[in-house]
């Protein structure tokens, strides 16, 4: 199985979680990680965060976006 395909599974049993607590824990182990990891993440600049805005609202103005109902609804 691919990282891609890894990551879309693993997005699809979060959705699933009903407890707070646990989304809590997964959300610290993710954030762990990525402080351990530090030197693999690298912060966006201005103008790349920018850019980032620009494209997401183009793309909502252009309905190139699905909604959260649509994302459960495919992966149910």
């Amino acid at each position: 199985m691919d990282l891609q395909t890894r990551k879309l599974e693993f997005i699809k049993e979060i959705l699933k979680i009903k407890s707070e607590k646990v989304l809590t824990q997964l959300e610290k182990l993710l954030h762990g990680e990525i402080q351990q990891n530090n030197d693999e993440i690298y912060p966006m600049t201005a103008a790349e965060l920018n850019e980032r805005i620009n494209q997401s609202e183009s793309d909502f103005k252009n309905k190139k976006f699905s909604s959260t109902t649509d994302l459960l609804n495919r992966y149910k």
